[in-house]
């Protein structure tokens, strides 16, 4: 059966398209995440609590802007479109940008570092912004239908951990890989200018592939609402209304502890993987390997569950697995019960323990952006309007801003535990190390913890969306029949 939309039935190179773009976010968001703390902080000697406020102040300034680019193409009138001007406008942008972020000039004093790091890292999040929101309210205008939702932001997911696996992959097998002067792989500081150039080639092609490819639905898009002129003060009171949506300030609320979690994981992995875990950059090829397969799995994993226990119970059932799995290596090692470092056995642990943690931890993000999708038509019955791009957005600004928190707070951690600069793995304290761990785990399960119980209190069902579905087609011929 063929999935469909408003206009009719697309085909599956429709969702191919539309999940290919968001390699551009997984790349960036690989980075961001995981590379740039330990590149500024370990390779090029920023100190870590600046590199932390640096990407902070990046990442709040630029998510200041997600609700004013998701309220802008809910309302523009072009003859592309709402989204599709926005998502061309930004892949020069954002390609250019990011490779610079990886090779600052020689000879910067620390001060000229830390403000070339604030700007560069801004510019790279804007742009990317400007692609990403437009691109990702698609989903709820492209199909109407409950688990074909679940379907294609399954595709938009799985493509963006490709991207940022894809570039990890490659970034541990050909550019951060041991020399002479660096044993260390991710320690070397030739190969990041390297791998800031394939990256950000490899956004520029996502973007422009996925634009084109997305481009003939356009006509059947949602149209804008009428042009108005409207005072910057109407404008934010539409968009507190719209915001105000119970249903969506619950995953809202959940997203709030969830991204504060990820943040602090995103920020610490390399460095769990290089010091605690003492890790090769072949070694971390293989981890990354294994995420490959977890998002496969996701995709027809969030599926599946979606149809059998609708979005919610799915949602929280995958992230209720994903927590207790993802902490029992570090949880095993502490206790004695865990291969030792050097071990022939510690990879394949840590790669089938890693692979079902995270594979598990996709399904759950696949299925709550899903359940924000299904927001748009119960929103639309209270205001009168629909504002993809707006909930996207917000969603967006939500999740930078905690996670810049979680990624600030990694720095902080790292300072307070005197976590050594320029450290080499096997000379940092076993003490310093188990603390860093234990705090680590009771904070993201906690978090994680608070996130599943807000989102219980989600409303949105199967029942209720169709329903929604009926009154807004039943709306729409009272007003043609008018």
């Amino acid at each position: 059966m063929q999935p469909t939309r408003v206009g009719g039935p697309i085909t599956y190179a429709t969702k191919l398209f539309y999940g290919f773009g968001s390699i551009a976010y997984g790349v960036k968001d690989q980075g961001f995440s995981y590379l740039l703390l330990i590149y500024y902080n370990q390779v090029l000697g920023l100190p870590v609590q600046w590199v932390g406020f640096a990407l902070l102040m990046a990442l709040v300034l630029d998510a200041v802007l997600d609700p004013i680019v998701g309220n802008w193409s809910d309302r523009l009138h072009s003859r592309f479109g709402r989204r599709h001007p926005f998502m061309y406008a930004a892949a020069v942008p954002v390609a250019l940008s990011y490779m610079l972020l990886w090779d600052p000039p020689a000879g910067l004093s620390q001060g000229a570092l830390f403000a070339y790091l604030v700007v560069v890292a801004i510019i790279v999040r804007i742009f990317i912004t400007f692609y990403e929101i437009p691109s990702s309210a698609l989903a709820p205008e492209l199909t109407e239908n409950y688990d074909q939702r679940t379907s294609f932001l399954a595709y938009r997911y799985f493509f963006g951990w490709a991207g940022g696996l894809t570039m990890a992959t490659l970034a541990f097998s050909f550019f951060l890989v041991p020399d002479e002067t660096h044993p260390t792989g991710t320690l070397n500081p030739i190969g990041y200018a390297h791998y800031g150039f394939a990256a950000g080639g490899l956004m520029l092609v996502a973007i422009l592939i996925s634009a084109a490819g997305t481009h003939r639905h356009i006509p059947d898009l949602k149209a804008p609402p009428p042009k108005r002129l409207v005072s910057l003060r109407q404008i934010a009171a539409e968009m507190l209304s719209t915001l105000s949506h119970r249903s969506f300030l619950m995953v809202l609320i959940a997203g709030v502890f969830s991204s504060m979690a990820l943040g602090l994981t995103t920020s610490l992995t390399y460095y769990f993987t290089t010091y605690f875990w003492e890790l090769t950059s072949k070694q971390l090829t293989v981890i990354n390997l294994g995420y490959f397969i977890s998002a496969v799995v996701a995709v027809p994993l969030s599926g599946i569950l979606s149809r059998l226990l609708g979005k919610k119970r799915a949602a929280i059932t995958v992230w209720i697995l994903s927590t207790v799995i993802y902490p029992l290596p570090f949880l095993l090692r502490l206790a004695g019960l865990f291969p030792e470092n050097g071990s022939p056995l510690l990879l394949p642990a840590l790669f089938c323990l890693g692979t079902i943690a995270v594979g598990f931890f996709i399904a759950a993000a696949i299925l709550v952006a899903s359940m924000i999708a299904d927001v748009v038509e119960d929103s639309q019955l209270t205001t009168g309007r629909r504002s993809e791009g707006l909930f996207f957005a917000a969603n967006s600004f939500i999740q930078k801003c905690v996670s810049g928190v979680g990624t600030f707070l990694s720095s902080l951690l790292l300072g307070l535990i005197a976590f050594p600069s320029n450290a080499k793995p096997g000379e940092v304290p076993g003490a310093v190390l188990e603390h860093l761990v234990l705090v680590y785990i009771v904070a993201i399960v906690v978090l994680y913890i608070c996130a599943m119980l807000v989102l219980s209190t989600y409303r949105i069902s199967r029942d209720s969306h169709e329903a929604n579905l009926k009154r807004l087609a039943a709306a729409t011929e009272e007003i043609a029949a008018e």
